[in-house]
């Protein structure tokens, strides 16, 4: 494998010790509804949203149950899960295609490393200070990891594959 593939793993290596790092914390340290509270007219949120009603992992997710702050922060949650996720499947994806494996193969194998991360740092959370494992978030992370692998694969589809090298032609 030559040098120049071996940096295209960096954003995958950032991606997994980021989250990692980030499902290491208990939930306190990672609280931004005072954040919200700050920029944000909750009185506005309340009664624009005052009938969205959502069922999330067995418990109802609303301005009524969890007030509005609440309500925001698991929108930005789940969405910061879909993205990073999202990013993860892009660039395992990009680096199994360029070390030279077809797109089918480094589809499959993009979204194994994503659907097995997702479990991994789910069950990591079960051993964190006041973090819930979720199921439901596997979901969303391997949902934005198959969109980005299919969007990858969409854009790296024509790229012809390199013949792998071994190391005495590097």
């Amino acid at each position: 494998m030559r040098l120049y593939k071996v940096y295209h793993w960096i954003p995958v290596l950032l991606i997994i010790i980021g989250v990692f790092y980030s499902s290491s914390q208990p939930y306190q340290k990672q609280d931004i509804r005072p954040e919200i509270s700050k920029y944000v007219d909750l009185e506005k949120v309340e009664k624009k949203y005052q009938d969205v009603k959502i069922n999330y992992a067995g418990s109802e997710v609303s301005v009524e149950k969890k007030g509005a702050a609440n309500f925001i922060e698991f929108f930005i949650r789940k969405g910061a899960h879909f993205t990073v996720f999202f990013a993860l499947g892009f660039f395992a994806f990009r680096a199994l295609r360029i070390y030279g494996s077809t797109t089918i193969k480094s589809a499959v194998l993009a979204f194994l490393l994503v659907a097995g991360y997702a479990a991994f740092d789910e069950t990591h959370q079960n051993f964190t200070e006041n973090r819930t494992p979720h199921v439901e978030d596997v979901m969303i992370d391997i949902a934005g990891g198959i969109t980005a692998i299919a969007l990858a694969s969409f854009i790296y589809r024509n790229r012809p594959v390199k013949k792998k090298t071994s190391f005495r032609n590097v």
